[in-house]
């Protein structure tokens, strides 16, 4: 991923110190970089608030010297600053000592109490390089800010946030905005941390975008400019054979999941799309659907016979189809044709305790579909939510796209997208069925799995957005039109 991409790469905490240092060996040095973050602080709050009291909580790191940069620009342009500050200000060392240094107004203890009659509060307590939860003054500072409803601004990320996993570090405050430098954090996209960020503004400090050359971001927040270059539009020379042949293995019962899993396969742009249903449910599949076929299977190893058509290119299973030995069956026979193959919901539960047996047989393009429940069926283990989608991605071969509002998408080579534009109005039954058969279309159309998951799971949120209020399932493959044509605008980024 380059050029265009890069504005979109998130870098973890680790990852930006060696940004920092590359910066600082093409020629930045750490003073300027801190003095150009401390002003795009500052003029953010200026341009946010009205000019009133402001209390700057300094930690003793460089997000404290940030700052003391904030506080002298906002009292050189009249507003009355207080410096609350945890530490000594003799132990602050290297830029964050240069720039307290400059500082020329008074310096308070930090307490709970350096909030009482202020209009507004900047944290510069802890940055995205939080290693441990919050204790004593500064614990103390955050819960009373937490408590006190006044506006805060958050530099680089709220106190207490940890920058690479988005998990609250003993305690935190709810930011208005927060200003982060050079590229966006992990833990500004992931639950809970970004319900803390607020508006999120991403200032530019002066570090060249070629630092991202020493410093290879591994995951990017999901957008249409990693994937779509490669988006399968129709073709003029094209017809439907070549638009691949999607195919949705139904259960008996619960038949309205794999029909929208089938309708989302076709809307997403599939050339054909078929339904394979058991004998005994397939008067019910084939008066629901239209311009999908079912097929009838007739007996226990009628999915072989359907699958030796070797056009039937990409596979989904799972929506509806039960926990059960013929499940897992058939989830073998597909994973053994080595084409592309999408697994959701039961497909996952019913390996459940036995995930050898279904990593083992991974040899194609595939890609698992788990929230969170079925996810650690499969993969039990801790760390941040990327960590754990990228782990079980190597582990079992698969992509995993692991759900939720901020869905985690990770490849096996260690690339992980975040998506970030699906609106709550998507938790509703049968959406996750949708996304499995988008999924498997664009498959089908000969999208990678990394940039299927990563293409499906934007365009899941966008048609959502698209509805707006009201939405159930049905509703999403019918809004993609729309955004297909808002798409066909970004005329730069398409295949020429």
């Amino acid at each position: 991923m380059h050029g265009d991409t890069d504005l979109h790469a998130l870098l973890t905490p680790e990852e930006m110190a060696g940004a920092d240092r590359a910066a600082m060996a093409a020629g930045h040095d750490g003073v300027g970089l801190m003095e150009a973050a401390g002003l795009a602080v500052a003029r953010a709050v200026q341009a946010r608030w009205q000019r009133g009291s402001v209390v700057v909580l300094c930690g003793p790191g460089n997000n404290g010297g940030d700052g003391f940069v904030i506080a002298r620009h906002l009292a050189a342009a009249g507003w009355p600053v207080t410096v609350a500050l945890l530490g000594e200000r003799t132990a602050l060392r290297s830029d964050a000592a240069h720039h307290a240094a400059l500082w020329q107004g008074d310096v308070v203890v930090l307490a709970p109490a350096v909030l009482d009659g202020v209009a507004g509060v900047v944290d510069a307590l802890f940055g995205a390089g939080l290693s441990r939860d919050l204790a004593g003054a500064a614990r103390a500072t955050v819960e009373a800010l937490a408590a006190s409803g006044l506006p805060v601004c958050a530099v680089d990320v709220p106190s207490g946030i940890d920058g690479d996993s988005g998990q609250i570090r003993g305690a935190a405050a709810r930011a208005d905005f927060t200003v982060t430098f050079f590229r966006k954090k992990p833990g500004h996209l992931l639950l809970p941390g970004r319900q803390f960020c607020g508006e999120l503004i991403v200032a530019d400090i002066g570090i060249p975008a070629s630092v991202l050359t020493q410093v290879p971001p591994r995951a990017h927040e999901n957008d249409p400019a990693l994937w779509l270059a490669r988006f399968p539009w129709p073709r003029v020379d094209g017809h439907k054979y070549a638009r691949g042949h999607a195919l949705v293995v139904g259960g008996a019962v619960m038949t309205g999941a794999a029909r929208l899993s089938a309708s989302a396969a076709a809307r997403v742009g599939a050339g054909l799309v078929t339904v394979a249903a058991p004998q005994s449910a397939w008067q019910v599949y084939a008066s629901a659907l239209t311009s999908i076929m079912v097929q009838p299977l007739a007996h226990a190893g009628a999915l072989d016979e359907v699958l030796a058509d070797a056009r039937k290119n990409a596979i989904a299973i799972g929506p509806g189809a039960g926990v059960s030995a013929q499940t897992r069956r058939h989830v073998l026979a597909a994973l053994g044709t080595g084409r592309a193959v999408v697994l959701d919901a039961d497909a996952i539960t019913t390996f459940a305790g036995q995930g050898d047996t279904l990593f083992e047989a991974i040899h194609g393009p595939c890609v698992m579909t788990p929230h969170e429940g079925e996810f650690g069926r499969l993969f039990p283990g801790s760390g941040s939510k990327t960590q754990r989608a990228r782990a079980a991605a190597a582990q079992s071969g698969a992509v995993v796209l692991l759900k939720g509002p901020d869905t985690v998408i990770a490849a096996p080579d260690g690339r992980v997208v975040i998506n970030t534009n699906a609106p709550p109005d998507l938790a509703t039954g049968g959406s996750g069925d949708v996304l499995t058969g988008m999924i498997t279309g664009l498959l089908a159309q000969g999208m990678t799995a990394f940039d299927a998951a990563a293409c499906a799971a934007w365009l899941h949120g966008a048609a959502a957005h698209a509805f707006g209020p009201g939405l159930i399932a049905e509703d999403i493959p019918a809004q993609l039109p729309a955004v297909f044509r808002a798409l066909r605008g970004q005329g730069e980024s398409m295949p020429g």
